[in-house]
């Protein structure tokens, strides 16, 4: 590819992301946590989406990439919004780039001082703070821990400030990140850190087994997605006879058994014995009487061939 074209690319890639004009509100998420802000952009300059400023966080100022504008624009918004402190410079890179060697020299070390005290604990992460002298570590642990010896310990070595924040186990895959059994990366750590509560419920709905190793992401928690696509499994079967009912056809009576959205398929079990499987299409709810009915006649177009029944 030639330099004009390569040129043609780049120009098509930045008129593509979305821009965020000066004052106006935007989610950031925040690189060594991958935890989201609210921001605002209080300077004259534009910023637009894949930027990366320094932002204001609950640990201190730190390097973010801007992910895109907030669609919502009200006083609630604004109110929790931390204002961009600037556009990160080629000085806050190269130091941020370094911070990841030191990071992972002090995870080490850390990692050692831990299980010379015989500590239970797991270590998951270490960082630097951009902007200030301070080093994180995060870690995980089935109950409080007393680690003010480790604490003076690391003080001794590293001679900054030392917090250790214990994180649960899905804050652990939101910071590691990984890939999901969808070939995908981890919903917590490239799609949302609001992490939302997620019931065995859901995975009735969707019709998923409930086999526990199957539902659970690498946090051993069920998966976000079941509640991502939860509404829409409860909107669609609201369209379509719930399990259990019972419908009259063909001189006996059939019970539902299962009710596929994704195939588009509903099975019935009869009195007689037999099975049915038919499209979604072939059932209709009479208006007067509220109860279900199957339809004769064929398939609808783009279903299977021909029903079983």
């Amino acid at each position: 590819m030639s330099t004009e074209q390569n040129t043609a690319v780049e120009s098509e890639a930045a008129a593509a992301r979305l821009h965020i004009p000066p004052g106006s509100p935007f989610v950031a998420k925040v690189l060594h946590s991958s935890e989201t802000e609210l921001c605002s952009n209080p300077h004259d300059f534009a910023l637009g989406e894949g930027d990366l400023v320094v932002i204001p966080t609950k640990y201190g100022k730190d390097l973010a990439e801007v992910l895109g504008p907030v669609s919502e624009s009200n006083a609630s918004v604004w109110k929790n919004a931390q204002p961009v402190d600037r556009v990160a410079t080629d000085t806050d890179l190269a130091r941020y780039r370094e911070n990841l060697r030191r990071e992972a020299q002090a995870f080490d070390s850390c990692r050692r001082k831990i299980a010379s005290r015989r500590l239970d604990m797991k270590l998951v992460a270490a960082h630097y703070i951009l902007d200030e002298p301070k080093l994180l570590f995060f870690f995980t642990a089935d109950g409080r821990v007393d680690f003010r010896e480790l604490v003076k310990d690391l003080v001794s070595e590293f001679r900054i400030r030392i917090e250790l924040r214990q994180i649960g186990v899905r804050d652990e895959s939101r910071v590691l990140g990984g890939i999901g059994v969808c070939g995908r990366t981890l919903c917590c750590h490239g799609l949302t850190d609001k992490l939302c509560p997620v019931s065995i419920k859901m995975a009735k709905v969707q019709n998923l087994s409930l086999n526990s190793m199957k539902i659970s992401g690498p946090c051993g928690r069920l998966l976000c997605c079941l509640y991502y696509e939860h509404d829409f499994y409860v909107g669609e079967k609201q369209r379509f006879p719930d399990e259990g009912t019972r419908i009259p056809y063909d001189e006996t009576v059939f019970r539902v058994t299962e009710v596929n959205i994704i195939s588009r398929q509903i099975r019935l079990s009869g009195e007689d014995g037999r099975y049915l499987s038919l499209p979604i299409c072939r059932f209709e709810r009479d208006p007067r009487s509220r109860r279900w009915r199957i339809l004769d006649g064929l398939p609808c177009p783009g279903s299977d061939p021909a029903p079983t029944e």
